[in-house]
């Protein structure tokens, strides 16, 4: 098998383990209030069952990320991640008491975290400027699962039988359908996912990395010797041999060394990017939170009408995923994570204008409230994108992985914390969607202000090569 239809091949695998992802939201989010409420846990095991998912993701992301990195394989990641979906899904499957639910949902977190080995990967074995449509490819992955989750839970609750001592019902069935679907992907895994080298730039000129150090005091430094080119912004030469890698000193193999955290993470680019990825997905996930009882409570919508509503957001959002990646080769990353954030601080001032206190006939309260969630749908592909392609271009290639987890993890504190603040504001609109737009705001001049610093390092011709060449 040739090295194109393996990569396809891998990718398409990857866009499977996030449409799982996808799936598994689906089908355990609309059951595990009722489940938790059979097992006499108190209210706000609800909030802890949903928020120790992304707790463990958010802790393991980053190990795994640097387990990547020093190893430059993510199959073996991920086929050990996935054994703690599969024992957390077997756990929520068996029930039996109310923290062992909650356990279920944290030891299954802790298989999200592979995500992060999974983006570094990605942005190891792309080139720059077909990383943004692969990324929105693999994204809408998620969004297809959750489209499609709700039509398990038809044939899932109706259910109604033992297995030895196992119930398996409605509440109980989804852990076990997940379980067994995470057992499959450990064969599609084994089968047709495989470690792809590094792009290689055999075919192409060899560059040198110019890292443009943007404070007052520093200038632009051409990286000569090949030990520090490893450690630039860009890769050089990737594509080496097994047995070239193998010779190698351990010093020189060690993706961490002379790495600091600060220099990384503390630039103002990276600053913008993870502040973007928080917001994104703090005002997304309170939005989430608030959709369902604001329905409720002007529309009379019951499960039937909330289904028809998430499956038409889902089928928005792959729709706008899919024209991001089209977009991506016509539009410089920066360009679109500005049209994102024009279009989400439109859709937040039309909430705040139109949906805070709806008056008037039914029709134009619904009107108001489908074109609210519009706007907010149709930005978010932009902003996803951008900023996940922007970060993979600004932070170093070779502790991607580790960066990667640190971005995911920014990400799950915001999962935390939205469905947090809007939890307890549904009945104050003003208040909520005020803060979001502030939010907002504050990042989008923030890009404004960092825009020339939003692309990634400029890459010079090196001497040698044009030597050659010529």
């Amino acid at each position: 098998m040739d090295n194109h239809r393996k990569r396809n091949l891998t990718f398409l695998t990857i866009g499977l383990i996030f449409m799982l992802s996808g799936i598994e939201y689906a089908v355990i989010l609309p059951t595990i209030w009722r489940y938790l409420q059979i097992l006499e846990a108190p209210p706000y095991f609800l909030g802890l069952g949903l928020s120790a998912f992304s707790l463990s993701a958010l802790i393991t992301g980053p190990i795994f990320g640097c387990w990547s990195d020093r190893s430059k394989t993510t199959k073996h990641i991920i086929l050990f991640s996935n054994l703690f979906e599969i024992a957390g899904n077997l756990m929520y499957f068996i029930g039996y008491s109310k923290w062992l639910l909650l356990c279920s949902r944290l030891i299954a977190g802790i298989g999200a975290g592979a995500g992060s080995s999974i983006f570094g990967f990605l942005t190891r074995s792309t080139r720059p400027q077909e990383r943004a449509s692969i990324f929105a490819a693999i994204m809408a992955g998620r969004q297809v699962g959750l489209l499609i989750g709700p039509a398990f839970n038809l044939f899932l609750r109706l259910y109604d039988f033992k297995v030895g001592p196992f119930v398996v019902n409605k509440y109980t069935s989804p852990g076990l359908f997940m379980c067994l679907l995470w057992v499959l992907l450990q064969f599609v895994v084994l089968a047709l996912y495989w470690d792809a080298p590094p792009v290689s730039s055999e075919h192409e000129p060899t560059v040198m990395v110019e890292l443009k150090h943007r404070a007052e005091d520093e200038e632009a430094l051409l990286i000569e010797d090949e030990e520090v080119l490893s450690q630039t912004y860009s890769s050089v030469n990737q594509l080496e041999s097994s047995s070239e890698f193998e010779r190698s000193p351990p010093a020189a193999r060690n993706p961490f060394k002379n790495f600091s955290a600060s220099r990384e993470f503390l630039r103002e680019e990276v600053v913008v990017l993870l502040t973007a990825q928080f917001i994104t997905l703090f005002n997304q996930t309170a939005l989430e939170t608030m959709v369902t009882p604001l329905t409720q409570r002007y529309f009379n919508f019951e499960e039937l009408g909330n289904s028809l509503m998430y499956s038409l957001c889902g089928v928005e959002v792959i729709l706008g995923f899919f024209f991001v990646r089209w977009l991506s080769g016509k539009v410089s990353d920066r360009a679109m994570l500005a049209v994102g954030l024009v279009i989400c601080c439109t859709a937040c001032i039309w909430c705040l204008i139109f949906l805070c206190n709806l008056r008037g006939a039914y029709a134009w309260e619904l009107t108001a409230f489908i074109i609210g969630v519009f706007l907010q749908l149709l930005g978010l592909p932009f902003v996803a994108v951008s900023q996940v392609s922007l970060f993979s271009k600004v932070t170093a290639e070779k502790t991607q992985g580790f960066s990667q987890g640190v971005r995911r993890s920014v990400g799950g504190l915001a999962t935390i914390l939205g469905p947090l603040w809007a939890g307890g504001l549904t009945d104050n609109l003003y208040v909520m969607l005020g803060l979001m737009l502030a939010l907002l705001l504050m990042i989008t001049v923030m890009t404004a202000l960092s825009y020339e610093r939003l692309t990634e390092p400029r890459v010079v011709q090196s001497p040698e090569s044009c030597d050659s060449g010529g």
